[in-house]
This record gives C-alpha cells, structure tokens and sequence, in this order.
C-alpha cells in the first residue's frame, strides 16, 4: 500500500517533535514549554486566550501551561491595564536565556530532517508546504469553503 502524502507529513511531524523533545530535555526543557515561550517572544504582553489560539488547545491548557512557567520563573503574568479580569504575560530574563538555550536544538533538529535535501529541495519544500497551509487555512476560515 502506497503512503499518502499526508501520512508522511504527520510521521515526519511526529518525529521531529521527538528528536528535539529528546535535546531539550538536555536543559530541562518540554516542547510545550518551548513552543509558549517563543509565542511570548513575538508577541510581548499575549494574554493567555491568544496564546491557546495560537496553539490551538483549551484555555485551560494554557494556563496550567503558564502557572507551571510562572512558577519556574520563566515567565509573568502582569495586569492587563485595559481589562482588570484580565493578566498580559511576559518572560523573565530567566525565560529568555532558557529560550537561547534551546533555540540550537531547534535549528539542529531541522538540519538533521533536511540532512541531503539540496538547497534548491529545500526551497520547493518550504513554498509547497506555505501553498498547503494557505490552501487549509482559507478552507477553514471561510464556512461557505466548508459547506
């Protein structure tokens, strides 16, 4: 039986996420962990309902996610000045130089999945997979695309 394109995808997702959970526990670090810290990152100030949908789980996902955070110093919440209910997160400097640490595992992850891939693949694969995602993100933003 032949694989499908999207079994392939979702194997080489899996394993790249395995590989680079297994360097960042080098430093202590989770995938999780990673992935919130880098959405703080780029955007300063997120509270955590962005933060959920960026990473498409629950709310209350989330903030366990950054109680645990918070509580390892990596990351704060602040009052939100506009919303009193609500709290604005920022990372700590500690945050920050976790974020350094593992960010090589990152980069060393992908450069062992495109181990042998030409430049030249690499770029095909990279506007492939854009066309994919806007091709699913638009089917999803747009309910008549649904119907």
């Amino acid at each position: 039986m032949d694989e499908t394109i999207g079994t392939i995808l979702s194997q080489v997702a899996r394993l790249i996420r395995r590989t680079f959970d297994e360097r960042a526990r080098l430093v202590g670090a989770t995938r999780p962990q990673w992935q919130v810290l880098v959405i703080l990152s780029r955007n300063p100030g997120i509270n955590q309902g962005a933060v959920a949908d960026l990473l498409e789980v629950e709310p209350i996902t989330v903030g366990r996610m950054i109680d645990r955070l918070q509580e390892a110093e990596l990351v704060e919440r602040r009052p939100d000045p506009a919303d009193r209910r609500a709290w604005r997160l920022h990372m700590t400097a500690k945050g920050c130089d976790l974020l350094e640490q593992i960010k090589p595992y990152g980069i060393e992850t992908l450069e062992l999945a495109l181990d042998g891939v030409s430049e030249e693949d690499r770029q095909t694969l990279r506007r492939v997979l854009d066309r994919m995602r806007a091709n699913l993100s638009r089917k999803s933003a747009d309910p008549a695309a649904n119907g």
